[in-house]
């Protein structure tokens, strides 16, 4: 896939309190089992889309996992692709129920932009996640008070209700954290971002001990970038690299800008993105020396 603007295509629902297949990670993997049915029975979308009373485009868009499934439409597609047993067909069913659930966000819908919507459902169902943040504390890092903070600082105009509510989602997400089968975390942070006072020195502290806990917990490395490293210079920007365990599922890039996000799958941009990663994570300080700075950090506030 080429790089997508977020808002013209990608799949938006997620649940983070079930690591591994949230509803948008279930709705791509669905549309894969369909698309690799029809085309075993040399099928064209334009014959499938008229069992269903639709179109050729409406097939790509169930195949690619971005528009809802119908379970009436699902279970014609399955005859039609020769799918009679009573389980398979119960299988692929009890599925289109998991991936029509809307995301828990659907109720901060007022605070969040659609483009956001994209990236919570596959941050929901990813087994790796690898972020670089030259900016602020990444957001599955933060505590409340330095979320709330943060939110303050790039949205001065915001009103208390849309602050709390933001820092709510945040919180949701970190859910995943947590999970039984929670991802593994592995986030470059530069030195600069734990010596900008956001908040004020308390907040800081709070932020720094909880970097410490998480850093030394076995599903989390945290590493900073000190300020003579020379990777920052290979991006000026944030980005974050999601892995599946959904063999329909490719890496991806997640890019986030002012207005709307960037997602990148070509195997090109994932190499280059890769290099970038492994790069920053050699160039940062290993785990321990991390911890061992944040620590050092939090005792001079």
């Amino acid at each position: 896939m080429a790089a997508v603007l977020a808002g013209s295509g990608w799949p938006a629902d997620g649940n983070p309190g079930q690591s591994g297949s949230g509803p948008t990670v279930l709705r791509i993997t669905l549309g894969s089992q369909l698309r690799r049915l029809r085309e075993a029975k040399g099928i064209s979308r334009s014959e499938a889309g008229h069992l269903i009373r639709g179109s050729e485009s409406k097939i790509s868009r169930l195949e690619l996992g971005r528009s809802p499934f119908k379970e009436r439409d699902v279970a014609d597609l399955l005859t039609l692709y020769g799918v009679t047993d009573a389980e398979e067909r119960a299988a692929f069913l009890g599925l289109v129920k998991q991936a029509n659930n809307p995301g828990w966000w659907h109720k901060y819908s007022d605070v969040l932009p659609p483009w956001l919507n994209v990236y919570l459902g596959l941050e929901a169902g990813a087994s790796v996640i690898r972020t670089y943040e030259p900016h602020a504390v990444p957001a599955l890092l933060q505590t409340e008070d330095y979320a709330q903070a943060h939110i303050r600082l790039a949205q001065p105009d915001a009103m208390p209700l849309e602050v709390k509510r933001r820092v709510e989602v945040r919180r949701e997400r970190q859910r995943i954290l947590a999970a039984a089968e929670r991802p593994t975390l592995w986030t470059v942070i530069e030195e600069s971002v734990l010596r900008r006072p956001v908040g004020g020195p308390e907040v800081m502290r709070g932020q720094l001990r909880h970097l410490i806990e998480m850093g030394q917990r076995d599903h989390v490395t945290v590493q900073i970038l000190p300020y003579g490293a020379a990777g920052h210079a290979l991006i000026g920007q944030a980005f974050t690299m999601l892995r599946f365990t959904e063999p329909d599922l490719p890496d991806l890039v997640y890019l986030e800008q002012l207005s709307s996000a960037l997602y990148l799958d070509k195997r090109e941009d994932l190499d280059i993105y890769t290099k970038v990663i492994e790069r920053l994570c050699v160039e940062a300080r290993p785990g321990h020396e991390s911890v061992a700075l944040l620590r050092e950090l939090h005792d001079r506030l």
